[in-house]
């Protein structure tokens, strides 16, 4: 799978997804995520790997096994290269999710990826246990998540770089990290509470990394991106 960072297309519409993406010479990996797919639907994400992007789908489904197992059978379609669900949505969702992953994807393609979402960097460990009513630390809810991702036979999760280490001793090096949150240093951290530069990330045992506002956000975005590329790469 590809390895660049994966910058987040977190836009409101087509217009600003394709003025941002023309400031770039190369192929990128880009996240299309809840807020873009619900303006621009199918369309979009079409439209982008037509330009030679890949994209990771992050709609982050969540629902009966049956329902999740049919929108991947949809999804698969797309020609997207990874997609994700929420982990606790349980076990049977998941490998029903991954055969309906299968099942779509059409002869001759390869299979998007598909990843599960432990808890999200915006969680606390006091919000997890006091909203959530879950009584373990926030890395014991991670960690239980990932176990119980790799047992439906899914490829990795995603999580903070604080879990990622713990994660590849649990699940193997091979089973995927993906961390959101990642910041520029001296950057703002929003509306993330767990977060990380990309070299930090890279230490910390983090598979692939997700940028968002510290590329989008920045007055030269490209100048931004080579930055944390060569700070990933490092």
């Amino acid at each position: 799978m590809n390895t660049k960072p994966i910058l987040a297309l977190d836009f409101p519409g087509e217009k600003e997804v394709f003025d941002f993406l023309q400031q770039f010479n190369e192929p990128l990996f880009v996240k299309i995520g809840m807020e873009l797919y619900m303006q621009e639907g199918p369309t979009i994400v079409r439209k982008v790997k037509d330009l030679g992007h890949d994209i990771f789908l992050d709609l982050k489904l969540h629902d009966i096994p049956n329902t999740v197992g049919s929108a991947m059978k949809g999804l698969a379609k797309l020609g997207v290269d990874l997609v994700n669900v929420h982990a606790a949505g349980g076990r049977p969702m998941m490998e029903a999710a991954l055969e309906g992953l299968e099942a779509g994807t059409p002869a001759g393609k390869e299979r998007p990826a598909l990843i599960a979402v432990t808890q999200l960097t915006s969680t606390t460990e006091e919000q997890m246990q006091a909203e959530q009513k879950i009584a373990l630390s926030l890395q014991e809810s991670v960690l239980h998540y990932a176990g119980l991702t790799k047992q439906a036979g899914l490829q990795g999760v995603v999580c903070s770089v604080h879990e990622a280490k713990a994660i590849a001793e649990v699940c193997g090096d091979e089973f995927l990290r993906v961390t959101p949150g990642i910041r520029l240093a001296g950057g703002d951290a929003h509306d993330q509470k767990r977060i990380a530069t990309p070299d930090g990330a890279k230490r910390d045992g983090s598979s692939l990394i997700v940028v968002g506002r510290a590329v989008t956000g920045a007055q030269d975005p490209v100048a931004a991106y080579k930055i944390v590329n060569e700070l990933w790469e490092a």
